[in-house]
């Protein structure tokens, strides 16, 4: 298989990027800023998910790399210690949707070709915290944004369905890392397995899924 996962410098994504080197699949990731330490593994790529023109340039790059899997993982946080009536500046929001989902549509959009000639699958990191069934407040840009995904992911299946090409939306778990913080309840490597494991079975009789890291049915 040949796996390619945006924003895996990291976390979830570094964990994903690990577990599917450690079972043979060939990785291309993803990194924004700083060049990642060097993996015999990993196939490192510069990517900013919000320039339309970086997307193109990978994917000229990668035009000959029929993908069978396709993981949406880049995403940002920016909101933690905000106060209503004196934070959420407008920049926030708008530089939160355009990683969260306008990046995950232009990866997919630029991608595409690679995963039709792969017959391959798309997976979208999105979060229990864009579900209307665990609105608990706060968190009101990261919550919007991945509520957004969450509803471009499920309109993504209905018209790649006749393709062949499921699209699965994943909720990660409550992770330790830099966005999850300390008191989360797995770990980013339990966290990829799981994934990893729920990526496998996805199929197009089951595309359009939002499903937890360890395989439950989250509610939409």
């Amino acid at each position: 298989m040949t796996v390619l996962i945006t924003g895996a410098t990291r976390g979830i994504g570094l964990a994903l990027a690990q577990c599917a080197a450690d079972r043979g699949d060939q990785v291309i990731a993803t990194y924004r800023g700083s060049l990642p330490s060097q993996s015999r593994e990993i196939d490192w790529h510069m990517l900013d998910v919000t320039d339309p023109q970086a997307h193109r340039q990978l994917s000229d790059r990668l035009a000959a790399k029929p993908l069978s899997l396709l993981v949406c993982n880049a995403g940002v946080y920016l909101e933690k210690g905000h106060q209503l009536e004196r934070d959420y500046r407008a920049q926030d929001w708008a530089e939160t949707f355009a990683v969260n989902v306008t990046g995950v549509f232009l990866t997919i959009q630029s991608f595409l070709p690679q995963v039709r000639a792969g017959k391959g699958k798309i997976a979208i990191i999105s979060s229990q915290m864009g579900s209307d069934n665990t609105a608990s407040g706060g968190s009101y840009i990261y919550r919007a944004s991945k509520a957004a995904v969450l509803n471009l992911g499920r309109n993504l299946a209905v018209d790649l369905r006749s393709e062949g090409i499921p699209v699965g939306i994943y909720h990660p778990g409550w992770v330790q890392t830099d966005m999850g913080g300390h008191y989360a309840q797995i770990t980013p490597q339990e966290a990829a397995q799981g994934l990893m494991q729920r990526f496998s079975v996805l199929s197009v009789k089951t595309t359009g899924c939002f499903e937890c890291w360890d395989g439950r049915t989250h509610p939409f």
